[in-house]
């Protein structure tokens, strides 16, 4: 099942990105703030202390590296599964024969499942009792926070540690690392790189180690005569890149970064910012009836006119009626207001501090004033007796408890 044993001598017909996945710690790069040699997670591993564990984190970040590599080192058995074409019914298939494995030879199961958060609720509620008995070890690799996309059962169960997209300097070591390296990259073909190719392509690979080394093969790869060596120029790297590759999911994390750097910078009144990020959204695709919403949202919680709600609606109206390409200049003229207008959030704040009171107290009874009284039971019990419209003293419309409560201020 795994690379590290697999007979090395024949090996080119597998992915660069996959050959160059490290057998030892000299061998990964980056995520020295979860690996390093004092952190949890290292001590943990060298000790063959495993637990289950969640990886949070951009795509090409190092998520399955990491499983691979904590398989290798604590010589546990390695299966990869893909929440997106697997089933309930495989997965206990793996779990049988994974505690026949440990019951025959003592040998434990790490079971990484990719893209954990695909899986719903029922799904993932099958992984439970075999994380629980100790019959695998179960690595969940997400791009999602998964504080939203994975159950609470599973989370208290397993550690959950945050990889950061690598830097440039990480892409560069790797890329170097793959040209190289004689066993598993290009060592033997004598290939170099400019300097400044070196870094365009670490840049443009947007802290993506796949997209970096998939580059580099491609550009290996298209080369007739690679007995004699060359030299990598950056011609070559933005032939093969084309165009930069924006790190933008719509349906993952960094969709939701970026709505929200978008938000913030119209709540500051950054008119450039807001227009930059939306641009990277409407240029990715997004779907500009999402991007509307936010800024019908925005428009009541943080706008001080109310004019700025009926802006928003009217662009959410434009979207909808006209589309790309021409509705991204109501969304420019949308955002370019709504960041400029004078800024007021004290009815949000108001009602979140109430919502906050919600959730801390609960259903506080509701003061018998004003009750319901449609029947006479209710009535003689009490309902709605003493009820004022214009009460000088509006407290008393709260629960007891919250009489002295200041939402609105």
């Amino acid at each position: 099942m795994e690379l590290f044993e697999k007979d090395n001598h024949n090996i080119a017909h597998i992915p660069l990105a996959e050959r160059m996945r490290p057998s030892n710690w000299t061998e990964f790069v980056g995520q020295e703030k979860i690996t390093g040699k004092d952190t949890i997670l290292r001590k943990a591993i060298e000790r063959d202390q495993v637990p289950s564990m969640i990886f949070w984190g951009p795509p090409g970040s190092g998520k399955t590296t990491l499983a691979r590599l904590i398989a290798y080192i604590t010589k546990s058995y390695f299966i990869q599964f893909s929440a997106v074409a697997g089933s309930v019914k495989q997965v206990r298939e793996i779990v049988a024969v994974a505690k026949k494995r440990l019951e025959s030879d003592g040998r434990r199961t790490i079971l990484f499942v990719d893209e954990v958060h695909r899986f719903n609720k029922a799904q993932q509620d099958a992984f439970l009792p075999h994380v629980e008995d100790g019959t695998i070890i179960l690595i969940g690799a997400t791009t999602e926070n998964p504080s939203f996309e994975v159950i609470s059962a599973l989370l208290s169960r397993s550690r959950v540690f945050v990889l950061e997209q690598l830097s440039t300097e990480n892409l560069k070591k790797i890329i170097k690392k793959a040209l190289k390296n004689k066993e598993k990259g290009y060592g033997e073909l004598k290939i170099e790189i400019e300097n400044s190719a070196l870094k365009i392509l670490a840049r443009m690979s947007n802290g993506d180690a796949r997209i970096a080394l998939n580059a580099l093969e491609f550009i290996v790869s298209s080369r007739k005569d690679q007995s004699k060596g060359f030299t990598i120029q950056s011609s070559d790297v933005q032939e093969a890149l084309q165009k930069v590759s924006l790190l933008y999911d719509r349906a993952g994390d960094e969709h939701y970064n970026t709505i929200s750097a978008f938000i913030k910078c119209m709540r500051a009144g950054a008119v450039d910012g807001a227009l930059y990020y939306l641009a990277r959204m409407v240029d990715a695709g997004e779907d500009p009836l999402f991007i509307a919403r936010r800024m019908v949202v925005f428009a009541s919680e943080d706008v001080a006119s109310p004019t700025a709600l009926v802006v928003a609606n009217a662009v959410f109206r434009a979207c909808e009626t006209v589309g790309y390409p021409e509705c991204q200049e109501n969304l420019a003229a949308g955002t370019v207001y709504l960041a400029q207008a004078s800024k007021d959030r004290r009815s949000y704040d108001a009602y979140m501090r109430a919502l906050d009171d919600v959730k801390r107290y609960g259903n506080l009874p509701i003061p018998f004033e004003i009750r319901n009284a449609p029947t006479k039971l209710m009535k003689h019990l009490g309902y709605g007796k003493g009820y004022e419209k214009y009460p000088d003293d509006t407290r008393k419309y709260l629960p007891q408890k919250l009489q002295k409560s200041r939402y609105y201020r």
